[in-house]
C-alpha cells in the first residue's frame, strides 16, 4: 500500500498576516483532533485586532462535522461581531462536504489570494 507524502505529514497552521487581514492556512485533516488549534489561532488574530479573517482551506484533506461547526460558528461571529470572515475553498474532497450539508452556501468565499 503506497502513501502520498501529504498522507504522512502531521497537521500544521500556517498564518499569513497583510496589512488589513490575515490568512489562515491549516494543513492536513480538519477534525476533532486539530480544530481546536484553528479555531484557538482565529481566536487570537482576532483579538490581537485583525477583522478581516481569511480560512484557506486548499491544504485540508478532511472536513469532518467539527469543521462544519467550527466554518458555521465564524460565520456567525463574522455577522454578530462585525468580524469579515471568509474562506479560499478546500479541494474537491472537502467542497463536497461543505456542498452535501449546505454549509458550502452560507459561507463568503475569498480568491486564492484572500482577497473577497
Amino acid at each position: 500500500m503506497a502513501f502520498h507524502r501529504t498522507e504522512l505529514e502531521p497537521f500544521r497552521c500556517e498564518v499569513t498576516p497583510h496589512r488589513d487581514e490575515v490568512l489562515v492556512r491549516p494543513v492536513g485533516e480538519l477534525d476533532l483532533a486539530t480544530v481546536p488549534m484553528v479555531d484557538e489561532q482565529l481566536a487570537e488574530l482576532s483579538s490581537s485586532g485583525f477583522t478581516q479573517l481569511v480560512l484557506d482551506l486548499r491544504g485540508v484533506r478532511f472536513l469532518d462535522s467539527t469543521g462544519l461547526r467550527m466554518l458555521l460558528a465564524w460565520h456567525g461571529r463574522s455577522t454578530n461581531d462585525g468580524i469579515a470572515f471568509s474562506v479560499i475553498p478546500g479541494p474537491p474532497v472537502v467542497q463536497r462536504v461543505l456542498e452535501i450539508t449546505g454549509v458550502d452556501g452560507r459561507l463568503t468565499y475569498a480568491s486564492e489570494n484572500g482577497r473577497r
